[in-house]
């Protein structure tokens, strides 16, 4: 083939979750609600802890920053999956399929890093709650999840840039739901060791600089609880982490499902499974969590509900 027919890719396809007619309106309706789900209850965080006056702290500073993660991954991912299943039309056009990788690659490593940033951020009001004003200033929080940002934009930039530029060999089968970058990789005809070398390296990067920062800031909060006198400040102290380490539990517990492994034990269907889990799910749940475990949150929503309320009377 030459150079032309190898790049003259319109449109790609998308295996999808499954080849079985009668479970494409079951997973329909499922997905359609855990989505809804998922959109409604983060939307509704960025709100809250945008409008509510006693949630200007830091800590939901992070968690609206986190619920807007959630929200950009799940909608890189959940929408046009629906639409597929919906029109029973697995196709994805090659402009969509760059698109969608990037939107998802750039929130999903956001994620760990605001993740991490919000156990800094426990780590401070349990460790040194007096200076927990001055440490945790607005201009560190805003820089704590701008470089997030910027560098995870910088990265998936450059993840597309590399395989949307390589040369493919007129394959457009997809073995996933959406477009991810090691399935498309699998297509291309050029030599992938250099994108291989820079997910593997920057993946590495990630995984362990954030989980790094979670597991030493959890570790001192840990000491610094144990050392309490008073059963009821332990009790509290926790209670402020608890839901953070529900979150990080869940997400990281996915990660090193997928990743971890043996790759002996990997299978097309388990890897299926898990990335609907942490695409779908946890957007799903993390508002859930923050909003069941955090007396804060249910009473702020709880006043601005009866405000709503008597504004409509």
């Amino acid at each position: 083939m030459d150079g032309d027919n190898l790049t003259a890719l319109d449109e790609f396809i998308l295996v999808g979750l499954t080849d079985r007619p009668q479970l494409q309106a079951p997973l329909f309706g499922f997905f359609l609600i855990v989505y809804m789900v998922s959109f409604v209850g983060n939307l509704g965080l960025i709100i809250l802890t945008k409008v509510d006056s006693r949630l200007q702290t830091p800590m939901y500073f992070f968690l609206r920053h986190l619920a807007f993660t959630d929200l950009g991954y799940s909608t890189a991912v959940g929408p046009k999956m629906l639409i597929n299943i919906g029109k029973n039309q697995h196709t994805i056009s090659y402009n969509w399929c760059a698109t969608q990788l990037t939107f998802f690659i750039m929130f999903i490593i956001n994620e760990v890093f605001i993740l991490s940033a919000m156990a800094y951020d426990r780590y401070v009001a349990i460790c040194n709650p007096l200076l927990y004003t001055v440490i945790m200033s607005q201009r560190l929080c805003d820089v704590l999840v701008a470089v997030p940002y910027l560098y995870s934009a910088f990265l998936s930039l450059l993840t597309v840039i590399k395989i949307f530029t390589s040369l493919f060999c007129g394959h457009n089968v997809i073995r996933h739901f959406y477009c991810d970058s090691l399935p498309l990789i699998s297509l291309l005809c050029s030599d992938t060791l250099e994108i291989k070398l820079i997910i593997l390296i920057f993946s590495a990067f990630n995984l362990v600089s954030s989980l790094l920062v979670v597991l030493v800031s959890y570790f001192l909060i840990f000491v610094a609880i144990f050392r309490m006198n008073s059963a009821q400040g332990r009790a509290k102290a926790f209670s402020t982490c608890g839901s953070h380490l529900t979150v990080i539990a869940v997400f990281y517990g996915t990660l090193f499902f997928m990743y971890v492994q043996p790759q002996s034990s990997h299978s097309f269907d388990t890897d299926k499974m898990a990335s609907l889990f942490y695409t779908l799910v946890i957007p799903m749940m993390n508002p859930m969590i923050y909003s069941f475990r955090n007396k804060d949150v249910k009473n702020a929503l709880y006043r601005n509900c009866k405000t709503c309320a008597n504004v409509v009377k």
